[in-house]
């Protein structure tokens, strides 16, 4: 008989018998549509499992308590926003019970009493509430940004044992200043936090800022191979970058009990390198070292200050971490050189700057051929000019080149979301898919995997999943604002008014300061254009639409949005006019797509020329 320990959800719909009397047939279509475009992207999102179904409930199986209050609640208020305009007698709300609890395994089902507990916890939770049990509140302690009822000791049915049980105040933000000390049980249990802040670029030279942010990355990416600690994301920590900052603010707003700072300085074949570790409750040192060095030693710097930090927190590293974390990506520090500043282009997100890092990621592997990250960099670069500017890449060269990357490392995440979205622009979308899932799997904060995977949700018009993974991406890029504002029409499409007017706001704001960033990049100038149409801010989307098309009047894809922008506002005759212009060089384009699936063309839909438009493209 096999055993395990398991993080269980059990959900169950409420009211589930008289929906079914009322409206049988449309009762069980809209739990499908539920289950197939939100619910079923939430748990694998969260790695969870879906152990059984019936027609009106769940159970899922997570391997961690996080993951499942985390998509607990994220299915929770999901469900709130959807039921917001739907009529009292026919929504569709659940009740949510999550366990952690010992489980006997039997083929794909579990049993026992850890299942038992999950399920009397739904039992007597709220509609649209979450019940936990007092060893999930113990595990989870602050990793999640949430407020915790305690409901006491409860004699549930069946269950021998009185449980403690705790409430999810979904509508409460964590109380990180309570008074209750942390159970020991739970400091034990709980993974230690840390944020790495960018580190300081001191070698006097603007141009070497790529060298100190490409540390910090790599210091990042070793520190979340290990299983024991809990991690802020690459684009979440640089959001500081540049800003005075207080440690203990910084801690609070991240939920994170340690900071770790530094600075970087290179001349000529040395390089000195500071780190110190902070404890962000009490703005503690914990630890700081310095080293100087030969250039040649980077990699052993990385290493060492990674392993100083894990000792210091003392989290064990198992066999296989300690192995990922002590190999070299490349022999050559001239090829590494080259890699950081490709991904310093990379991340500025423009088609000059991925041509740029194409560039510098291609020298890499000149100097290095076995250089995996710099093949996944070049496949990055080229997935990006093929979806955002229709650069003819080719398909083919995409998969040779993340095939490359991949057989040398196969666990490169953004090899996998490049692969992806490849497969998925070659209408391969159940490969696409296999492979946006592994990279997600194998990082959960990666933007490229949930960006990708978003826009070939739209292709196959699995908007509910688009949105969920647009949402994501814009929780892991904070400044980003393609996702915002490429949630503005999927949030229309599925009637979801309020939450197309905060994707649009968010939109503007972050496309603004991207303008200000990078005045050659059309592309914040007519996706801003865009959300502010959204906003009814007419004035506003007309000069933003301008000043796209004055940036690159030649560009395709400006044209086209522009186009958009122009058929929302109204203005017919400069809309069919950019649009009439765009046939000789995107007649496939238009009518492998473009048209024929963007509601942004509706109200050109009606006139004569869009007609002649038709008959031209065929």
């Amino acid at each position: 008989m096999e055993r395990r320990l398991t993080a269980i959800l059990a959900a169950d719909v409420v009211g589930y018998s008289r929906l079914m009397g009322t409206n049988e047939a449309g009762t069980l279509a809209a739990i499908k549509a539920l289950q197939t475009d939100f619910i079923d992207g939430k748990i694998a999102e969260h790695h969870g499992r879906i152990v059984k179904q019936t027609g009106d409930g769940m159970l899922v199986e997570f391997p961690s308590v996080v993951n499942a209050v985390a998509c607990a609640t994220e299915v929770q208020r999901g469900m709130r926003d959807r039921n917001a305009d739907v009529p009292g007698d026919r929504r569709i709300q659940f009740r949510i019970g999550v366990n952690l609890g010992d489980v006997i395994v039997e083929g794909e089902d579990i049993f026992g009493d850890g299942v038992n507990v999950a399920a009397r916890l739904e039992s007597i939770a709220k509609p649209g509430g979450i019940m936990i049990s007092g060893s999930v509140r113990d595990h989870v302690g602050d990793r999640l940004d949430l407020a915790f009822e305690d409901m006491g000791e409860q004699n549930l049915k069946n269950i021998e044992r009185p449980i403690r049980v705790y409430s999810v105040a979904l509508n409460k933000p964590a109380a990180r200043d309570t008074k209750d000390a942390v159970p020991a049980q739970r400091e034990q249990l709980e993974r230690p936090s840390i944020a790495v802040l960018p580190f300081n670029n001191m070698s006097g030279d603007p141009e070497q800022e790529y060298f100190s942010d490409g540390i910090t990355e790599d210091i990042i990416t070793d520190l979340s191979k290990v299983s024991g600690l809990f991690v802020v994301a690459r684009n979440t920590a640089f959001i500081y970058k540049g800003k005075p900052i207080k440690v203990q603010q910084v801690g609070h707003e991240l939920g994170v009990t340690f900071i770790l700072e530094g600075s970087v300085r290179k001349a000529g074949s040395r390089v000195r390198v500071t780190g110190q570790l902070i404890n962000a409750n009490d703005g503690g040192h914990v630890w700081a070292d310095r080293y100087d060095r030969d250039l040649t030693d980077i990699f052993a710097i990385q290493d060492e200050i990674t392993h100083a930090i894990v000792e210091q927190l003392k989290v064990r590293l198992l066999p296989q971490e300690k192995k990922d974390i002590g190999e070299t990506p490349t022999d050559s520090v001239e090829a590494y050189t080259y890699y950081l500043r490709g991904r310093q282009f990379l991340h500025r997100h423009s088609k000059s700057n991925y041509q740029l890092a194409r560039r510098m990621f291609a020298k890499a592997v000149e100097l290095d051929p076995l250089y995996a990250r710099a093949y996944a960099g070049i496949a990055d670069c080229d997935s990006f000019l093929s979806l955002i500017y229709h650069l003819d890449v080719g398909i083919d060269s995409i998969l040779a080149t993340s095939a490359k990357a991949l057989a040398l490392e196969n666990g490169l995440a953004e090899a996998h979301a490049s692969r992806g979205l490849a497969l998925s622009l070659g209408k391969r979308y159940d490969e696409a898919i296999a492979e946006f899932e592994k990279a997600i799997a194998l990082d959960p904060n990666s933007f490229e995997g949930h960006f990708f995977y978003a826009r070939a949700c739209i292709t196959q018009g699995k908007l509910d999943r688009a949105a969920a993974l647009f949402e994501r991406a814009a929780e892991i890029k904070p400044d980003d604002y393609q996702s915002s504002c490429l949630l503005i029409p999927v949030y229309r499409s599925l009637g979801r008014d309020r939450d197309k007017e905060r994707a649009a706001r968010r939109g503007i704001e972050r496309a603004e300061r991207e303008l200000t960033l990078h005045p050659e990049n059309p592309r914040p100038a007519y996706l801003g254009a865009g959300a502010l149409v959204a906003l009814g801010e007419t004035d506003r989307a007309k000069e933003w639409v301008s000043r796209a098309l004055a940036i690159d009047p030649d560009d395709v894809l400006t044209q086209y949005n522009a186009v958009c922008v122009y058929s929302l506002l109204g203005d017919i005759e400069p809309a069919f006019d950019l649009l009439e212009r765009l046939l000789p060089h995107a007649g496939h384009e238009l009518k492998s797509g473009w048209i024929i699936h963007d509601s942004d063309l509706d109200p050109l839909r009606s006139h004569p020329r869009y007609k002649k438009i038709l008959e031209l493209i065929e």
